[in-house]
């Protein structure tokens, strides 16, 4: 450990102010367990651990009392985990004040560090309030999990909700007053919503090509740093397929035994078993969600088809998909789905005569909600198709409320008909 540099680095952080931001939606607890955000990558991981700190400025605790260690600044690269102890006693060095409350760490891209869990463990139990961060392809749920032991309670923060997309843009709109300008200039906002998706980077610019050309950058950063690297995987062209065939797939059911016979009859030479990992893979670095069909049957929900979601729908211009309005509809209300039940499971529901309904949220064991989403519902046969597999769906499952989100059909009733945008801006 390079200690001048180690200096350097904690005084510039003091000294430096905290970026503007938009504030984000998500609120975790403050409890005395490791906090741990997970997320795509460029979803604004870092950004909220800003805000948190802001937050804690507010409450009037000193910035001297917080120490932030982003492991990927060249000052920390070669830092051990045994070493970070000694970040410490810098910090108390030069800010003594800051000896006489416990520190409030944030470790960023701690994945860089090996062993580092065992040195974050070892603060924890001396008492540090800890929030952890960073790439997901080496961050996830799961494996912090494993490694802290059951002291730490995991958040997924995703891309820009419509909400926070809006703020970004300083749009305001009364929507219980809305004008037919104001409408239209809303309904102009989320068309650009779901093509371009939320990632905040990509949000912020006003340039569409550019837009492009970052998303295209973000597609590259999955596959050769949060796949290839990671997993050392050698066939490149064949997890390039992989996740070309899912963003074609997107909001609709994917078999990857149905893949894998395509790929054989066009003479590719591959296990399906590889598909399988790289699937998971892909899963595992939140690229791609996959839902499961409905069953009061956990052991049959597993061996279900699944539908696959992206993480954003930025990532339909990679496969030029982005043109399916209802799909990209559906995308977007999953991730609103997730963003609001933390502590609900959400599936779909499908039955021998192939009607469907896109969502099913349970909570403990009880269904709370039946969820059709539909671009055009004013076309007759469209409006009896999603009704009927509603209507099913809810005698089955026994669940009453049943809602309906459109692209800007309004309706109350049995069945709740709701404009996306309403929806989404509904809290």
């Amino acid at each position: 450990m390079n200690t001048s540099e180690v200096k350097e680095y904690l005084t510039d952080f003091q000294e430096k102010a905290l970026p503007e931001l938009v504030e984000r939606e998500l609120k975790v607890d403050e409890t005395g367990r490791i906090t741990s955000i997970i997320g795509p990558r460029r979803a604004g991981k870092t950004y909220f651990m800003y805000q948190q700190m802001k937050e804690y400025l507010r409450k009037g605790i000193k910035k001297e009392n917080m120490l932030y260690l982003n492991f990927e600044d060249p000052r920390l690269i070669d830092v051990s985990f045994k070493e970070i102890r000694d970040i410490i006693k810098l910090h108390w060095q030069l800010y003594p004040e800051s000896t006489k409350e416990k520190l409030i760490i944030f470790v960023d891209e701690p994945q860089n560090i090996k062993n580092w869990e065992i040195a974050v463990r070892a603060l924890h139990d001396e008492g540090f309030k800890i929030f952890v961060t960073g790439s997901s392809s080496k961050l996830l749920s799961r494996e912090i999990a494993t490694s802290l032991r059951g002291r730490t309670l995991s958040y997924l923060l995703l891309p820009f909700s419509f909400r926070e997309y809006l703020r970004m843009k300083n749009a305001k709109f009364e929507i219980e007053r809305l004008s037919s300008r104001s409408r239209a200039l809303l309904l102009s906002h989320l068309d650009k919503y779901l093509e371009f998706g939320g990632f905040p980077e990509i949000v912020q610019e006003e340039n569409d090509e550019t837009k492009i050309r970052m998303i295209n950058e973000y597609f590259n950063l999955v596959v050769y740093r949060d796949i290839v690297e990671r997993y050392k995987i050698k066939n490149t062209g064949l997890i390039r397929w992989l996740i070309r065939a899912l963003i074609t797939s997107f909001s609709n059911e994917f078999s990857v035994h149905k893949y894998y016979l395509t790929l054989k009859s066009q003479g590719m030479s591959v296990s399906k078993n590889t598909i399988y990992a790289y699937f998971s893979m892909l899963q595992d670095v939140l690229f791609i969600f996959a839902l499961q069909k409905f069953d009061y049957s956990v052991r049959k929900r597993e061996l279900t088809m699944s539908k696959v979601y992206l993480c954003d729908t930025a990532f339909t211009k990679i496969a030029n998909t982005g043109r399916d309005m209802g799909k990209k509809m559906e995308n977007v209300v999953f991730l609103e789905l997730l963003r609001r039940n933390p502590l609900s499971e959400i599936f779909y529901w499908k039955n021998k005569r192939g009607e469907e309904v896109d969502f099913v949220v349970v909570k403990g064991t009880k269904v709370k909600e039946l969820i059709q989403v539909s671009y055009d519902v004013e076309d007759s046969d469209t409006m009896k198709r999603e009704l009927r597999a509603l209507e099913k769906a809810g005698e089955e499952l026994r669940c009453r409320r049943k809602t309906v989100i459109t692209w800007d059909y309004e309706e109350e009733g049995e069945v709740r008909f709701v404009p996306l945008w309403k929806w989404l801006l509904e809290m």
